[in-house]
């Protein structure tokens, strides 16, 4: 079992890093936080997981490789619910940082999930369900300083919901527009929407 690779970067793309190790080239799939954080670097490591599938015509054996432990596993954690499949997992944790994704299950925040594409209001529910627990209880959370009492609950629910829906529309990613609303409403909690949105296009990078 291949716990880490760790080599020279030959070839990168958002969805896949070419690691050579004492002359061995290996492909491994990645997620887009982990092509930002090694992107310009010449010498890598990546925490590996392996997906062997055997049985059919067609066997097969790929990487997926993670920046961190933690990354790694969510990743587990989210190919272990109902209807979450590899791509699917990958598709989540290129949309959220490990941290943000921690904090959206921990807090149920559904919202968050279903903007992710290809997730459904049914998969973000059960992937609440299933994995609030196990995140706490397996230590991920710790690591990552999540509390599912965070500030963010006492935010207004239906005007971040509402301006992050308005954000999302205008074609921003999920992630990085409820990190400023969220800031927004918790230093302003009793901004309308329109407000919220508008504070939020000058602040979005």
């Amino acid at each position: 079992m291949i716990e880490y690779i760790k080599g020279e970067l030959a070839e990168l793309t958002p969805t896949l890093a070419v690691v050579e190790a004492r002359g061995v080239g290996y492909a491994i799939n990645i997620s887009l936080n982990t092509y930002s954080a090694i992107q310009g670097k010449n010498d890598i490591k990546l925490y590996i997981h392996e997906a062997i599938v055997t049985g059919g015509r067609d066997d097969s054996y790929t990487l997926y490789g993670f920046l961190s432990k933690q990354e790694r596993s969510l990743y587990r954690l989210l190919i272990t619910v109902s209807g979450v499949g590899a791509n699917t997992a990958r598709m989540i944790l290129s949309s959220l940082t490990p941290s943000e994704l921690c904090n959206v299950i921990a807090n149920g925040d559904e919202k968050m999930l279903k903007a992710v594409k290809g997730i459904g209001l049914k998969t973000a529910q059960r992937i609440i369900v299933d994995l609030k627990d196990k995140i706490m209880q397996s230590g991920i959370a710790d690591e990552l300083h999540i509390n599912s009492s965070s500030a963010s609950s006492n935010i207004n629910t239906a005007v971040k919901d509402e301006a992050l829906s308005a954000l999302i529309m205008l074609g921003f990613s999920p992630a990085p527009s409820a990190k400023v609303v969220v800031s927004i409403l918790t230093e302003q909690p009793e901004l309308p929407v329109e407000q919220v949105v508008k504070l939020a296009l000058k602040m979005i990078k």
